[in-house]
């Protein structure tokens, strides 16, 4: 392999066969953070227009309603004020510096019920141009903090009209706090915010839990979010078979043969690899990938390795990336320790993504 194939982490089709994750050791660099923190491609074309609600969870249709709102009430100028003001919202200006009434919106809950889908068409329909918008996990964020440093990053996104952020996590203090503090300058400066964050399926029906705990997290920015609660079951499970049982080690291996496109790699071995990929990374280590097809799926031992799958399992079904397995159900792969700590929603989401992408793959052994 060359080397400048090498540093941007895509290979090159083989025709003796498929692609190896463990092999791509991808170069990020900080422009592409920026660049990228737009909806992925899966929700490339959603709109308010494609999301269909459950006729039995009536929120859902008002999540619809007020989101639209929203989003017709952010054009115009920037929020700070009527007035030009200078490079990165710096200069003069006569009017306060935070608008009035909430501008922020927080979508409350569980899994599956389109958060996401809803995040997005919130993007798709704030009339801006994409470079004044920017859509991002808690997780990519964050990494855009490290890339560029805080005052750098407060600089990069104050010019913006709007921040969605998805899957905002509760669970590492450091990081919440670090982000909030951001919140509260990207607010000062005027930018329109909006988030997403889960309810465990077991607090489901117990009110605004999740909303609480956000609202609670980010203390002095509550102020600017009205939490907007989205009832229903996950639509990745409403009407759909259970998912697939895992295949064998050959058919798995057949399929990534025939597969142009797809990679082929040890679940153990692709676990040790993503342990010297930097997650910020994980994004680009997927690039040209139509189909991840691994052996040997078995639980994982511990919470720094099972972390680092979980931000794989993102990236992949953010690109729509089929996953075809053998050995262990993806329900297995997180001890009861795990799913009962403090990254308990992290793990869930993961099974509910990597589940969805394995009924993806099973057109390959079908095929």
């Amino acid at each position: 392999m060359s080397s400048s194939t090498a540093a941007s982490g895509i290979d090159p089709i083989p025709e003796a066969g498929p692609l190896s994750l463990c092999v791509r050791e991808p170069r990020v660099p900080a422009d592409r953070l920026v660049a990228e923190m737009v909806p992925p491609p899966r929700f490339d074309s959603v709109r308010f227009e494609t999301y269909i609600p459950d006729p039995n969870q009536p929120s859902q249709t008002e999540a619809v309603r007020v989101l639209g709102g929203f989003a017709a009430g952010l054009g115009g100028a920037h929020a700070v004020s009527g007035a030009k003001r200078g490079l990165f919202g710096f200069g003069r200006s006569r009017a306060p510096r935070t608008p009035a009434g909430p501008r922020g919106v927080y979508l409350d809950g569980g899994y599956g019920v389109g958060k996401t889908h809803l995040l997005a068409s919130l993007w798709h329909a704030t009339p801006a141009e994409p470079s004044l918008k920017a859509f991002g996990t808690f997780v990519e964020l964050t990494n855009l903090v490290g890339a560029l440093g805080f005052q750098q990053t407060v600089q990069t996104l104050s010019g913006h009209r709007l921040l969605c952020i998805d899957e905002f996590e509760l669970d590492d203090p450091g990081d919440t706090v670090l982000v909030s503090t951001l919140l509260g300058k990207l607010v000062d400066a005027g930018v329109a915010l909006a988030a997403t964050s889960n309810t465990l399926p077991g607090k489901l029906g117990e009110g605004r839990f999740a909303a609480a705990d956000f609202l609670r997290e980010i203390q002095g920015l509550s102020a600017h979010f009205r939490p907007l609660r989205i009832d229903g079951e996950d639509y990745r499970h409403r009407g759909l078979p259970e998912a697939p049982a895992p295949f064998t080690d050959e058919q798995v291996t057949k399929a990534a043969y025939a597969t142009a496109g797809a990679s082929l790699d040890d679940f153990p071995h692709l676990l040790d690899h993503l342990a010297r990929v930097h997650p910020s990374r994980y994004g680009a280590l997927t690039d040209g990938l139509r189909a991840v097809c691994l052996t040997d799926v078995q639980p994982v031992k511990d919470q720094s390795t099972a972390l680092r799958l979980v931000v794989l399992a993102d990236r992949l079904y953010d690109r729509e990336v089929p996953v075809l397995a053998s050995g262990m159900p993806f329900d297995t792969l997180f001890s009861e320790e795990m799913l009962n700590g403090g990254y308990r929603k992290k793990y869930f989401r993961a099974i509910s993504r990597l589940t969805a992408l394995a009924r993806d793959a099973k057109g390959l052994v079908e095929a």
